[in-house]
């Protein structure tokens, strides 16, 4: 490590960017094609049943749905991702390249965490019925 940097490929940081355009691609494809799921002008004197949030806060309203102390591992997941950086403290990284084995638990930890936060909502978003009973 020289200056503070660190050594890179320049075939690392294309393949970030064709992935980067890949994955816009795939947003404005379906975006185009899946209708946003808008409802109807508020009406306060009719609530729908179940309420929802966002689909983006489904996994957050899916956890306190268990328990209201449920919103806390909710705050703690978002120091950890924020600390992400910061992970492992001891190790150094001399090359960049995906899944480096000396941030393998922190990849590992984010992986994990993503796939849950992607389950809860599915959980949340088809699984949910009136009252927010489980329905199959």
């Amino acid at each position: 490590m020289k200056d503070g940097f660190v050594k890179s490929s320049p075939r690392f940081f294309g393949l970030i960017e064709r992935s980067a355009l890949l994955l816009i691609a795939a947003l404005l494809l379906l975006a185009a094609v899946i209708p946003a799921p808008l409802q109807e002008q508020a009406n306060p004197a009719i609530t729908p049943n179940p309420a929802r949030s966002a689909w983006f806060l489904l996994w957050i309203q899916e956890m306190v749905s268990w328990s209201r102390y449920m919103i806390y591992p909710v705050l703690l997941l978002g120091c950890l991702f924020m600390l992400l950086p910061w992970l492992p403290v001891g190790a150094h990284i001399h090359r960049a390249g995906w899944f480096p084995r000396e941030q393998r638990a922190v990849s590992v930890i984010t992986i994990i965490l993503a796939v849950a936060i992607v389950l809860l909502t599915v959980v949340a978003q088809s699984l949910r019925g009136a009252n927010w009973s489980l329905v199959f």
